[in-house]
C-alpha cells in the first residue's frame, strides 16, 4: 500500500513539474529575506561574473535609469536592482558582486552563492570576458552546478575580435547546455539577443541542461552515492541535490547550517510544506 502510495506521489510530482514548466522560478519568501520585493515584478534575473568583465556596463545597458543601490541585509556589501521590460514582462534584476568562485570564502563570495542558491533566480546570466574565456569559464562552471536556468553573456566581443580572437558561441552553447550571447555592451551589440535569451530562459522557451563535470575519485563518488539520495528523500523538490552534496563533503558550514535549520526545504517555490521532521536530518555515511 505504502509503496502505491509514493508512486502516486512521484506521478503527482512529475505532473505538476510539467504544468509548472514555464512558471517563475524564484523563492519569492527566501527573495524578501535576501531584501528583494517581487511585487509587480514577474521575473528575477541575477547577474554574475568576475570583476572586469564589463559586468557592470551590461547591468547599465539593460536598466538604463530603472535602478538602485544600496546594501544587502546584514552586510557591507553593495547591491545594484534595475529592471526591464520585454516579451510584455516585468524583469528585476540584481547585479552580484564580482566574485572568482562561489565557494563562500570571502563575504562577496556568500552573498553571491546565497543569492542564486536560496533566491533561486528565474535567470542567472554569467558575464564572461570573451579575451579571458578559459579564466572566466571557472565561475560560469560553478554557478551551472547550482542553477540549471542560465545564460552566457559572452561580452567583450569586440576586444576579441580586436585581438583576432575567435569564439564559437555555437559550440559553446552545445558544450554548456544554456545560451550563449555575444556582446559588446559598451556599444550596444548584442544586447537585444541577451534580452531574447534571458526571457527565453525564463518563460520555458529555452529549456537548459547545463554541463556538469563529473570526474570526481572513486572515494568521492561512493560519498555521493550516499548523500545524494539522502537528500532527495529528505528535500523531495531540492533541484541541485549533487551539488549540495558536495559543500557538506567540502565541509560548508552554511550549507550544514540549511539542513539542519530545514531552510532547503523552501527552495522550491511551489513546493508544498515539508514536515517539521525534515529539518532534523542527520547525514550518515558508512
Amino acid at each position: 500500500m505504502m509503496k502505491t502510495q509514493n508512486n502516486q506521489q512521484k506521478t503527482s510530482n512529475k505532473k505538476q513539474s510539467a504544468a509548472c514548466a514555464t512558471c517563475p522560478a524564484h523563492n519569492a519568501g527566501n527573495l524578501l529575506k535576501l531584501g528583494v520585493n517581487m511585487d509587480n515584478w514577474d521575473y528575477v534575473v541575477a547577474l554574475a561574473g568576475n570583476p572586469n568583465t564589463g559586468k557592470s556596463t551590461v547591468f547599465n545597458a539593460l536598466t538604463g535609469l530603472r535602478q538602485h543601490t544600496g546594501n544587502w541585509p546584514g552586510k557591507t556589501v553593495t547591491r545594484a536592482e534595475g529592471g526591464f521590460s520585454y516579451g510584455g514582462k516585468q524583469y528585476k534584476i540584481v547585479d552580484l558582486p564580482g566574485t572568482y568562485s562561489l565557494l563562500s570564502t570571502s563575504l562577496d563570495e556568500e552573498v553571491a552563492r546565497d543569492f542564486i542558491l536560496f533566491g533561486q533566480p528565474d535567470v542567472t546570466v554569467i558575464v564572461v570576458d570573451s579575451t579571458r574565456l578559459e579564466r572566466n569559464l571557472n565561475l560560469a562552471l560553478q554557478v551551472l552546478e547550482i542553477t540549471d536556468r542560465a545564460v552566457i553573456c559572452l561580452n567583450l566581443i569586440d576586444e576579441a575580435r580586436r585581438h583576432d580572437i575567435q569564439v564559437d558561441e555555437r559550440r559553446l552553447t552545445r558544450d554548456l547546455g544554456v545560451p550563449v550571447v555575444p556582446t559588446a555592451a559598451r556599444q550596444g551589440e548584442g544586447m537585444q539577443e541577451l534580452l531574447k535569451a534571458i526571457h527565453d530562459v525564463a518563460t520555458g522557451q529555452f529549456v537548459c541542461k547545463p554541463h556538469r563535470i563529473k570526474n570526481e575519485s572513486p572515494a568521492i563518488k561512493r560519498a555521493l552515492a550516499q548523500l545524494v539520495p539522502q537528500l532527495e528523500e529528505a528535500f523531495p523538490n531540492l533541484p541541485n541535490a549533487r551539488w549540495v552534496a558536495l559543500r557538506l563533503l567540502d565541509g560548508d558550514q552554511r550549507i550544514a547550517e540549511a539542513i539542519q535549520n530545514g531552510e532547503l526545504g523552501d527552495l522550491d517555490a511551489h513546493a508544498p510544506v515539508q514536515p517539521e521532521q525534515d529539518s532534523e536530518l542527520q547525514l550518515t555515511m558508512a
